[in-house]
């Protein structure tokens, strides 16, 4: 039973202040806090930047260089257009869509670990806000079910049921790059991942698709394009390598450390045109893909004394170049 005072009290008389508190304590938690500035909501070009189609080239040439060593020893009439072009575009897609649903992968898993809160670059979806993290990884799955659909046609196209298993297992290291609860990308893996599925991986799987073989060429194809697209990752990573190494990122930079990574730099993006000289002893215009390294020179030079990570950001743009002249300039040399 209430107390005489108790009885007393007028509901309508409690402070406004102890109102306040109630409704703050009723209120949802982890809300944004008051008087904050609303968050934007992600626009077509945010999208568009968390797809960061700047790495694209990494998937477009090893496709370039299987499809190129698939043409060398395929019969085809001249001038023929028929269905192994087709079965060029569908590897293709499988490498891009595989690519981008990577990055929209990255983007949700690095957001809702908290890696990306160090970031010093422009800000990820997820991290941001801007969007909800359900519906970036939701995208992230949407690419990944495309890859599949357009490695799916490969498999009915070719009667090769094995790549079923390839395609799934390419599918799977993507997201587990940075997701899950033990990330193989946090712990100095990733360029492991890098070199098997966007090199080897991406240029004999397209030669074994077109011409139903692997060959030499391919394969060596396949290890040089590797090798720059763990360069591209490793310059990217030496940039973020001290946010990297606050969130508990142990990426390969961290690893090994500042002039050590940028060394290993060096030799990943350079060693590729070493193995170009087996190409010139075989293929008359070989010689002419060591114009890459009007590229990969100065991207060498600028990671080794880069202070800034806009002079970093060069370097990476100017290796995903040499990925791109490389592979297609290589590829049109062996096809033709």
């Amino acid at each position: 039973m209430a107390t005489p005072r108790q009885q007393r009290i007028d509901p309508k008389k409690v402070p406004a202040s102890t109102k306040t508190q109630a409704k703050k304590k009723s209120g949802r938690p982890g809300g944004r806090p008051p008087g904050a500035a609303p968050i934007p909501k992600a626009t077509l070009g945010g999208w568009i930047g968390a797809a960061r189609l700047q790495t694209l080239p990494l998937a477009i040439a090893p496709v370039a260089l299987g499809t190129g060593v698939a043409y060398l020893n395929t019969p085809h009439v001249e001038g023929d257009i028929g269905w192994h072009w087709l079965r060029a575009l569908l590897c293709l897609a499988v490498a891009l869509f595989l690519q981008i649903g990577v990055n929209y992968a990255n983007d949700y898993s690095d957001g809702v670990r908290g890696t990306d809160r160090y970031r010093v670059g422009p800000k990820r979806l997820t991290a941001s806000g801007a969007v909800r993290p359900r519906t970036v990884i939701i995208v992230a799955f949407v690419f990944f079910a495309l890859a599949a659909a357009a490695g799916l046609v490969i498999v009915f196209r070719t009667q090769q049921w094995w790549f079923i298993a390839v395609g799934a297992v390419a599918i799977v290291a993507a997201y587990f790059y940075t997701g899950g609860k033990r990330p193989y990308g946090y712990y100095g893996l990733g360029e492991v991942f890098v070199f098997v599925f966007f090199g080897l991986v991406a240029t004999v799987g397209t030669e074994f698709a077109l011409a139903g073989t692997a060959t030499l060429e391919g394969w060596l194809a396949g290890v040089a394009i590797g090798l720059i697209a763990c360069a591209v990752l490793m310059v990217n990573n030496i940039r973020d390598r001290e946010q990297d190494k606050l969130a508990g990122k142990r990426t390969l930079a961290v690893l090994l450390g500042d002039l050590p990574s940028r060394i290993v730099f060096g030799v990943l993006l350079l060693a590729p045109f070493g193995i170009l000289v087996f190409f010139t002893l075989f293929f008359v215009n070989a010689y002419l893909v060591f114009f890459a390294l009007l590229a990969a020179i100065p991207a060498v030079g600028i990671t080794i004394s880069a202070k800034t990570a806009p002079e970093l950001i060069v370097a990476l743009r100017l290796s995903t170049l040499t990925a791109l002249l490389y592979g297609l300039g290589l590829a049109w040399a062996i096809a033709f």
